[in-house]
């Protein structure tokens, strides 16, 4: 047991990056444990394991004493010093140990400690691997939806990992097999372990669809400046580009509408508005009630972060949405307050 303990110890430092050193003080201190337990709790000991002869040894440790009470513990001075006259009262007396059923306890209680350094490892490796996708997004394959609370489990690369029910787009239903991409958003460290948390509805997956479809935008051509989701329903995104040559809503559209249609594919069918940013407050605004064309765009005498705007009759339920939503995005993507009148009612005013 003790040379496939040692070995074990090596293939972990060198596979897995966990210091030898450090399983060893764990595997005596779990060794000690389990003999402490063994034994009823009473006795003191000292487990030692030395790497370069691959043995572990126990001692049993009395304390030296000028009258014995307890002979689980204690060791009269003179019998101490039958071994060495250096003994004093108060020194320490240890006594090799070498039980059949400390080789039982230790072979289980090393197994124990080599099961969970490995999984601290693991647990480690995957805490720095994912913080350095925070804020990114990744492939991943749907092993198992639970039916009860709509859970999916997710493979990603060798690790499986959970999409809440409330992280998934509204209306899209999840099947075993299905690829699809997620965002993550943190990772948190609890005492059971790392827990990344994915998303399909934070408005980054957006981002970085986008940034993986356009080309212009991975290489700072063009660039997203806005960002207004509602997921599962419409996505405002104003984006500007930094070349004169180029056209930044063109570039997100692509040749006859591909790479907004393989990002509307992945948003299981959700509406893009691409729009242009500007630092025109007003144009800004007027372009982000698209698709309704307005007529004019007023800054309220009586805020600084409300504007109103006009637009035609047949115009008005087109800029407000089904249920507000399209005022209520342009608000959000411009940090705007907007009121939108239709002319009639305004000339009415």
């Amino acid at each position: 047991m003790n040379k496939e303990l040692f070995e074990a110890l090596d293939v972990l430092e060198k596979e897995k990056g966990i210091s030898k050193d450090y399983m060893i003080e764990k595997i005596e201190a779990a060794l000690l444990s389990a003999y402490r337990k063994e034994n009823g709790g009473y006795e003191n000991a000292r487990v030692k394991l030395n790497p370069a002869k691959q043995d572990i040894k126990l001692y049993k440790q009395l304390t030296v004493v000028e009258e014995v009470i307890d002979p689980a513990t204690e060791i009269l001075l003179s019998e101490a010093q039958l071994k060495s006259k250096r003994y004093k009262v108060g020194d320490i007396y240890e006594i090799e140990q070498k039980t059949k059923t400390f080789g039982r306890i230790a072979a289980q209680a090393a197994k124990q400690v080599i099961i969970q350094g490995i999984r601290e490892a693991e647990r480690g490796n995957m805490i720095r691997e994912y913080e350095e996708k925070k804020e990114e997004i990744v492939s991943a394959v749907v092993v198992r939806v639970d039916p009860t609370t709509g859970n999916a489990t997710l493979e990603i690369g060798k690790n499986e990992m959970v999409l809440f029910r409330n992280e998934q787009i509204p209306g899209e239903t999840l099947q075993v097999g299905d690829r699809i991409k997620v965002f993550i958003t943190e990772i948190k460290k609890e005492t059971r372990g790392p827990s990344i948390v994915l998303s399909r509805v934070h408005p980054g997956l957006v981002s970085r669809l986008f940034e993986l479809e356009v080309p212009e935008i991975k290489d700072g051509t063009v660039e997203i400046k806005r960002i207004a989701r509602e997921a599962g329903s419409r996505t405002k995104i104003a984006v500007i580009s930094n070349d004169d040559k180029v056209d930044a809503i063109g570039s997100c559209i692509g040749p006859k509408g591909a790479r907004k249609n393989n990002i509307t594919a992945e948003l299981f069918g959700e509406k893009l508005d691409i729009i242009p940013y500007s630092e025109d407050t007003e144009a800004f605004i007027s372009a982000a009630l698209a698709p309704a064309t307005v007529e004019s765009v007023t800054k309220l005498p009586d805020s600084d972060r409300a504007y109103r705007v006009i637009v035609a009759d047949d115009q008005l339920s087109l800029a407000i949405g089904k249920e507000g939503q399209n005022a209520r995005l342009a608000a959000k993507l411009t940090g705007f307050k907007i009121d939108i009148k239709s002319s009639h009612s305004a000339i009415e005013d």
